[in-house]
């Protein structure tokens, strides 16, 4: 059983992706953790089974709930991808106390309590793969963008130190950092500011959730099998 990646687009499943999901064998699964259900529907046209388990990760109970949920349906869980994640663009000064435990609270405290409830059926097998999301600026940090730069930068740091420690275990844990990529999260932005970012990357465009979602697919399939405590970053050159 092999749970995949599926980038969210408005146009739903990109033809690389329905590729994958064809190509999945009997008693392989994709976990959907948000309530995403057009999405379901088109993987459920394509044979793929689906499970739709809809939580708040800064919320260990839920965690453990949806983790639970999922083992009693699919029985084995062998890769766990930490994707949920929150932006905001404030001033430092103008961060309030519960600004920055909402933040660290989905970007940080949700990776935390779903490698806790994932591990435990882990480590019983001796096998499985976790891969973590965080940014580039979790890397060189973003102005404007303290909280959510402090709570990639601790995914990372999470990641290196857990790679470590399950190795023995046969479990591997690597992360993928994205560069500026053209999802909901980024909608905010400006055409002219997407623009500008476009510009100064040196493949000249803004990424796309299926450059992630390859990353991410790699790192899950066996051509990943020796990597771990490993950090990619599909940025386009933004940062080199």
């Amino acid at each position: 059983m092999l749970g995949i990646p599926v980038p969210l687009t408005q146009d739903v499943l990109g033809p690389d992706t329905k590729e994958k999901c064809a190509a999945l064998q009997p008693g392989q699964v994709v976990l959907v953790e948000n309530l995403r259900f057009r999405l379901a529907e088109e993987l459920r046209e394509l044979g793929v089974p689906v499970g739709l388990y809809p939580c708040d990760v800064s919320r260990p109970g839920e965690v453990r709930e949806m983790t639970a949920a999922f083992l009693r349906d699919f029985d084995t869980l062998d890769v766990l991808v930490c994707n949920a994640g929150i932006a905001r663009q404030e001033l430092f000064t103008d961060i309030t106390q519960a600004d920055w435990r909402e933040m660290l609270g989905v970007n940080l405290d949700g990776v935390f309590h779903c490698c806790q409830a994932a591990l435990p059926h882990m480590i019983h097998r001796k096998q499985g793969k976790i891969i973590t999301l965080s940014s580039m600026w979790g890397q060189v940090g973003a102005s404007c963008e303290v909280a959510y730069s402090a709570a990639k930068a601790g995914v990372i740091g999470l990641t290196r130190a857990l790679a470590k420690e399950l190795g023995p275990s046969g479990i591997t844990v690597n992360c993928v950092a994205p560069g500026v990529i053209d999802t909901e999260m980024n909608r905010q932005l400006s055409q002219e500011t997407k623009a500008a970012l476009a510009e100064e990357t040196p493949l000249e465009r803004l990424g796309t959730p299926e450059d992630v979602a390859q990353a991410i697919w790699f790192l899950a399939s066996p051509a990943g099998d020796f990597f771990t405590g490993q950090v990619l970053s599909p940025n386009g050159g933004y940062l080199i």
